[in-house]
């Protein structure tokens, strides 16, 4: 029987690879196409929502959703020509 070769980005086999729940800020960041000093400024802001694990911050993926979803919500203004 052969295992998957391990490389330095996929340290486990891609078989037991599962979805994060909760991402760190720079994780969110990324996701979101953001920076991570704005990430904290919408936490702060309580724009977008995250939970405290000890001393770190994390914010669930429903939540990134949640926050991408409000922003879909909001009304473009239309251009009167």
């Amino acid at each position: 029987m052969t295992t998957p070769q391990r490389t330095p980005t996929n340290r486990t086999s891609t078989l037991d690879v599962v979805p994060p729940v909760l991402l760190t800020p720079e994780q969110a960041a990324r996701a979101l196409g953001l920076g991570r000093t704005t990430v904290y400024a919408l936490i702060r802001e309580g724009e977008l929502r995250s939970v405290r694990l000890g001393r770190s911050r994390r914010i669930p993926y429903a939540n990134v959703i949640e926050f991408v979803e409000r922003l879909n919500a909001i009304p473009v203004p239309s251009s009167s020509a």
